[in-house]
């Protein structure tokens, strides 16, 4: 094995990366202009998935000689249109909104856990405590503790 190659092979895989690497990135960054916030909103589990395919396929695109720019940008293209549809599809049919996102889960109400409901989701008390830590509230002043569609977690207090 030549260790070399581990810090620099040539000059013409520098320059493609840089030269690839801009031209993917404007290419992405019109995709995402022309399809709207919508596409990076980090609104639940799909979302999350589509905004890491795009960083994973822009990874590829930059870094793999294999990957040409053109086949690279028709398979961003193809994330963004498969993410425009299916929100698009949500919109319109609450079933399938129903299949593809989840729902927020009540966790805590009145300082009480929701045991049932946090077993279900996968939440341990120390991660629900270190949330409302997180809002700088203590747990006695807790309403409800709400574990969002994008997994975030929402603190509302007393009145």
């Amino acid at each position: 094995m030549d260790w070399s190659d581990m810090f620099f092979q040539d000059w013409e895989g520098v320059l493609r990366t840089v030269i690839v690497g801009i031209l993917a990135y404007v290419t992405l960054v019109a995709f995402l202009r022309i399809s709207g916030k919508r596409t990076l909103a980090k609104l639940n589990a799909f979302d999350l998935v589509v905004t890491v395919a795009l960083g994973s396929t822009l990874a590829a695109i930059i870094l793999q000689e294999s990957v040409a720019l053109a086949e690279g940008a028709v398979a961003l293209a193809v994330l963004i249109l498969a993410q425009f549809l299916v929100t698009y599809t949500s919109v319109r049919s609450a079933a399938f909104a129903a299949a593809v996102r989840s729902e927020p889960a009540l966790l805590m109400r009145d300082g009480a856990f929701c045991e049932r409901t946090m077993r279900r989701e996968r939440v341990t008390k120390d991660e629900a405590l270190s949330a409302i830590r997180a809002n700088g509230t203590r747990r006695d002043e807790v309403d409800s503790l709400i574990l969002e569609s994008d997994g975030t977690m929402s603190v509302t207090l007393h009145r």
